[in-house]
């Protein structure tokens, strides 16, 4: 085996191998991201048509009451609740024992006789018996209108009327006022009742919780059964109260049952199965249909990763409930797919992402409708992106289709125009302002996958940038040259469905080189001068054939993208430079030149544009030395060169047909004859 077909099978083998990690990580990627909660994918509301086929229950399942009048029962159950609250002795106790002391210390001073000692000992102890709270826990209290409390003295829990407890104010107040006949309050005041009136009830928050417990689950939140196989609706029929409530029993136990751990696998299995099924078929078709595509890495791997954002994105965005997926410009992707690559890709691409996302949302089917009818439009209208206007217009048309679409939708769905969800407009106007991005987003794309979009082409056949202004004063005539060639070759692409703008751009560069040794090409000679008469033929034809390899040199310095040097390296292919190679065979005859001397390092064309760029060349600068200009020469001339440039077999390796070159030859023909017209000569006013 040579050394050659080692090289190619190891190339395919890291190739397949490449291909193979960039499916299972995307795969892997989307899957990890996408929601496995349980679903009922049923769209239904009161008093509107069933939209679906008949629906019979395939399991049992009760029929939960409404989610308002579970609130109401509820918080009628819990009006009566009784919370509990745990007595402290001990506070009763110390306070009366430290009255006690205080007697003995200097109470005895303030008051008149010993009966105050035991009003003051009733008082506090009736109202210990009763219950004292703190301020916030009676406000809580009276706030929920509990009219009583459960008060857990040791082991026993005793009910207590809400009326009768005291807040440290109220008993204060109540000692105070209770006999005001025979104990002046001005007296009792004077003996800091406050030190002797602290809270003996607490709350207690685990046993009330347990309590409030076990009374709602004695709660039934059902009020009848549906049995498996049992009719549940029909296409047509008319949603009412009581089959709205079992469609939302169905879609609450439909969820319940799908959050077990074997149901999660299950799903878990179906979603990589769906999602390794659509990116399958998303590679054979690259395969089939677009093998450029699929063999460059850098396009694989943009095509990869758009997908994979948008169905990552899209399932954040639906699992933690983040805004509303409809403003996330979904059109944006066929626009950076139809720019860099084709129209094809772009909808086959978008469609698939549509499709993955959709398994992330409650209700895939409109959301499809309305991606791919926004995505048709968005490819449609932005054939190639060169200005931002363009790009505010497919804004605008995206957002129409939106509405335009959602609305007859709607008309289809609904029964009643008052109805309709006027917040999705608003939300269509946020993803056309959103997809207005795509413009800036356009230059990161280029730079991190390798493309070069028509804005970057645009800007890089202004005239005025430097190089080519350089160009225009070092080296007027191939200037002059490189213009024309440019408006045929870009006449011609456009004929044959080829990218214009590329090798109009690719034209105005390809003779760059002529810069570094502008005296040595005839186009650039003044006077008579020709250097090539001191230098023998190898010699020429090797400062001819540098401006090829100093074209290269300038374009890397001046970081041009790869697609406008491979039009500099091709746009000779591995011709020869004619005119010497011929004259050294004519001065020896019957001899053989070394013809790498004289031949050009290529390679040959391609792609379509470089042959189209390689052909306008040749004709354009021997038509510059036709003896007469008329149609036949022309035609002639068309006709040799190009013909000679198949035979000679320029064009195997690009994707041009017989039939595009035909085009392309009556395009230049047409064209040098404007060109080249006979002007008429203008009469002199006789004296």
């Amino acid at each position: 085996m040579s050394y050659f077909s080692k090289t190619k099978k190891k190339f395919s083998f890291r190739d397949l191998l490449y291909k193979a990690l960039i499916f299972v990580g995307t795969v892997a990627v989307i899957v990890y991201f996408l929601p496995r909660d349980g679903k009922f994918n049923y769209q239904f509301d009161t008093d509107k048509p069933w939209k679906y086929g008949q629906l019979m229950a395939t399991f049992d399942f009760p029929i939960y009451k409404d989610d308002k009048i579970v609130k109401r029962e509820q918080d009628s159950i819990l009006a009566n609740f009784q919370p509990y609250f745990q007595l402290d002795k001990s506070v009763e106790k110390n306070a009366l024992n430290k009255l006690k002391a205080d007697y003995q210390n200097h109470l005895k001073g303030i008051v008149p006789s010993s009966d105050y000692m035991r009003f003051l000992e009733r008082k506090l102890s009736e109202v210990y018996r009763s219950g004292i709270l703190s301020s916030d826990q009676l406000v809580k209290l009276q706030k929920d209108s509990s009219a009583a409390i459960m008060v857990v003295n040791d082991k026993m829990a005793n009910q207590q009327s809400t009326d009768k407890l005291y807040s440290v104010k109220d008993a204060y107040n109540y000692v105070l006022s209770a006999d005001t006949l025979h104990y002046r309050p001005d007296i009792l005041r004077q003996c800091s009742l406050n030190e002797y009136l602290l809270p003996n009830l607490t709350y207690d928050e685990q046993r009330t919780e347990t309590a409030k417990k076990e009374v709602l689950d004695n709660y039934s939140w059902a009020n009848g059964i549906v049995l498996s196989g049992q009719k549940i609706i029909d296409r047509g029929e008319i949603v009412n109260q009581e089959t709205y409530n079992i469609l939302e029993s169905l879609r609450k136990e439909s969820i319940k049952r799908s959050e077990s751990i074997g149901q999660k696998r299950l799903m878990l299995v179906g979603q990589i199965l769906y999602v390794g099924i659509f990116m399958l078929c998303f590679m054979l078709y690259l395969d089939l249909f677009r093998k450029d595509y699929y063999d460059r890495k850098g396009s694989l791997s943009l095509l990869f990763a758009l997908t994979m954002f948008y169905c990552v994105v899209t399932a954040i965005m639906v699992t933690n409930n983040i805004f509303n997926v409809y403003i996330l410009p979904y059109a944006m992707l066929p626009i950076i797919i139809r720019v860099f690559l084709d129209s094809r890709t772009a909808f086959i691409t978008h469609a698939i992402t549509i499709l993955i996302c959709s398994i992330s949302l409650r209700y895939p089917h409109e959301f499809i409708l309305l991606q791919l009818s926004a995505g048709l439009v968005a490819i449609f209208s932005l054939r190639e992106l060169s200005q931002r206007s363009q790009l505010f217009r497919t804004a605008i048309l995206v957002i129409l289709t939106y509405a335009a679409v959602y609305f007859a939708f709607e008309l289809i769905t609904e029964n009643d125009l008052s109805k309709l969800n006027g917040s999705m407009y608003t939300y269509f106007v946020i993803n056309g302002v959103l997809l207005l991005f795509t413009y800036p987003l356009l230059f990161l794309v280029e730079k991190t996958f390798g493309f070069t979009s028509n804005v970057t082409l645009v800007e890089l056949s202004n005239i005025n940038n430097s190089l080519l202004r350089r160009m225009s004063e070092t080296v007027p005539g191939t200037f002059q040259h490189s213009m024309q060639v440019a408006n045929l070759a870009a006449e011609a692409a456009n004929r044959i469905d080829a990218k214009s703008q590329l090798v109009r751009t690719g034209a105005l560069y390809h003779d760059i080189g002529k810069m570094e040794n502008p005296v040595f090409f005839t186009e650039n000679q003044s006077g008579g001068v020709n250097p090539h008469k001191n230098l023998n033929y190898e010699q020429s034809s090797q400062v001819v054939i540098s401006h090829v390899t100093d074209g290269l040199k300038l374009a890397e310095k001046n970081n041009l993208p790869k697609v406008i040097k491979d039009f500099i390296t091709t746009h000779h292919g591995r011709g020869k430079t004619k005119f010497f190679y011929i004259s050294w065979k004519n001065e020896h005859p019957g001899k053989e030149p070394n013809e790498e001397l004289f031949t050009y390092p290529g390679p040959n064309p391609f792609t379509k544009e470089q042959a189209i760029l390689m052909m306008a060349d040749s004709v354009e600068a021997a038509s510059r030395s036709l003896p007469e200009y008329t149609e036949e020469s022309i035609s002639n001339l068309v006709d040799k060169i190009i013909d000679s440039q198949v035979a000679e077999g320029y064009f195997k390796e690009c994707p041009i047909t017989f039939k595009d070159i035909a085009t392309v030859k009556a395009v230049f023909k047409e064209k040098l004859k404007m060109i080249y017209h006979t002007r008429i000569s203008y009469p002199e006013l006789k004296k």
